[in-house]
């Protein structure tokens, strides 16, 4: 592994990574005597004091979606009842399997399904699980009714890299296809890509980088035609765009309500309030759902079978879950994404008027924005030296901010504001100003050098299972 070209980045990455050296318990090995609760409960509280700071007031882009204490300290409650569960056993925790059952019912109903559609599905662990059971899915649903064995599917190049990771996990190949000039999915593009080993087509309702939604109806069309499956990825927007357009927005149809779309991801763990660690997959019928289960009937150990890719689970994120969503109700949800979309067009004027940015789109709640005159990595690292954690983008170089229930809170859009245009004015006045991770993005963009990002990675993720001394 060749990092040289990242020395100068590597103890940046170290510091930033293992923060808790001095005055923080620290074990390599397991203590001889365990340590006392009281001083566990310390500790913990010392970790929460430093990192609560970072995201409570608003500075960090997606992440934290909720966040109000009350909120929080009820769902903690509610898992703390549940803390044993597990959905394994649901002879022993018959309430977990009540509690996912109406989690799929609801978002079903959510998304466009009529009472006694058929449309069902299962909880998941969050967005990359439910994306990577669907396409499993597909793949073994091709490969049965169909005879497909080099399955192929297609998806946008925006669409989340959970759908290469897919394709890498379970022997499918993934085609790419470009974006237009509005950031959508090119539906010519993606009629010519479709071959006889298409098993589904992809879009993303909305994508991730720049928050504009993909032409669903179309895309979905094509796959109709050609009897195909067609994933709607809403894990980032599931739960907020059906609210958006109860409440008057423009927002294109994307769910079931559209025949050709026969599977929906959806996080819980994200707009919809949960805890981390749920998401929603859905299926338009329960014939496809059946090609996401294991079953194994010759186990020794009798007889074993799972819905999802993991056998136990914690039943109390699936009972939080429900709390969350039946607590929020419809009138909770409405108001959250009022909020959230009102903020949003308050951040996007203020982007408007600074004239060396320029917003990407018209997006709803994911804010891109790019610059022609400036380095937009240096007013990104301006940008954290102020606090803010935002989401670099690449191909093109872009920054996002994803609004959430965080930003809504007085001031917050202001500041942000305030702070873009002092970054700006910064980066105009100091042309060589440090770019942070720019570098490494923008040799991401370069082909023959992503092997070496993709070191560098590898390196990150080693450091963050390096016990810090």
């Amino acid at each position: 592994m060749d990092t040289s070209p990242f020395q100068d980045l590597i103890p940046e990455l170290e510091r930033a990574l293992k923060p808790y050296r001095d005055g923080f318990l620290s074990f390599s090995k397991l203590p001889l005597e365990g340590c006392a609760r009281d001083e566990i409960l310390r500790e913990m509280e010392k970790f929460k004091s430093v990192e609560e700071a970072r995201w409570r007031d608003g500075n960090v882009s997606g992440a934290v979606y909720h966040g109000d204490q009350a909120h929080i300290d009820f769902l903690n409650r509610v898992y703390a009842l549940q803390s044993q569960s597990n959905p394994l056993h649901a002879d022993v925790w018959p309430s977990t399997t009540k509690f996912e059952a109406e989690i799929v019912a609801m978002t079903a109903h959510m998304l466009g399904a009529d009472a006694g559609s058929g449309v069902c599905g299962t909880v998941t662990s969050g967005g990359t699980e439910s994306i990577l059971v669907a396409i499993k899915t597909y793949r073994d649903w091709a490969r049965e009714t169909k005879g497909i064995t080099a399955p192929e599917m297609i998806a946008p190049t925006t669409a989340h890299a959970a759908f290469d990771k897919a394709a890498q996990y379970f022997g499918i190949k993934l085609i790419r296809i470009p974006v237009g000039p509005d950031f959508r999915a090119d539906v010519a593009v993606t009629r010519e890509a479709i071959t006889p080993n298409t098993i589904a087509l992809v879009g993303s309702a909305p994508p991730f980088p720049h928050g504009i939604v993909d032409p669903i109806q179309e895309l979905s069309e094509l796959a109709r035609a050609r009897e195909i499956g067609f994933h709607t990825d809403g894990c980032l927007g599931g739960f907020l765009l059906p609210w958006a357009e109860k409440l008057g927005y423009p927002v294109p149809l994307f769910d079931f309500r559209l025949p050709g779309v026969t599977s929906i991801s959806a996080d819980t763990h994200k707009y919809g309030y949960a805890a981390k660690g749920t998401s929603v997959v859905l299926y338009r019928t329960a014939e496809l759902r059946h090609f996401q289960y294991y079953v194994t009937t010759d186990w020794p150990g009798g007889l074993y079978f799972s819905p999802t890719l993991a056998g136990s689970r914690p039943g109390a994120l699936s009972a939080g879950c429900w709390a969350a969503m039946v607590t929020m109700g419809e009138a909770g949800y409405l108001r959250a994404a009022k909020a959230i979309l009102e903020t949003a067009a308050q951040i996007k004027q203020g982007l408007r008027e600074i004239p060396e940015l320029r917003l990407i789109g018209d997006p709803l709640f994911v804010i891109a924005f790019m610059s022609e005159e400036l380095d937009v990595f240096q007013i990104m690292e301006y940008m954290t030296r102020k606090n803010w954690g935002l989401n670099g983008l690449h191909s093109p170089a872009a920054v996002h901010l994803c609004v959430t229930l965080r930003h809504t809170q007085p001031s917050v859009a202001e500041r942000f504001i305030a702070d873009l245009k002092a970054a700006v004015a910064y980066v105009k006045e100091h042309p060589d100003a440090p770019s942070g991770v720019g570098p490494v993005y923008g040799m991401a963009s370069v082909v023959e050098l992503r092997g070496m990002v993709g070191d560098l990675l590898k390196m990150y993720m080693d450091l963050l299972y390096q016990v810090s001394e």
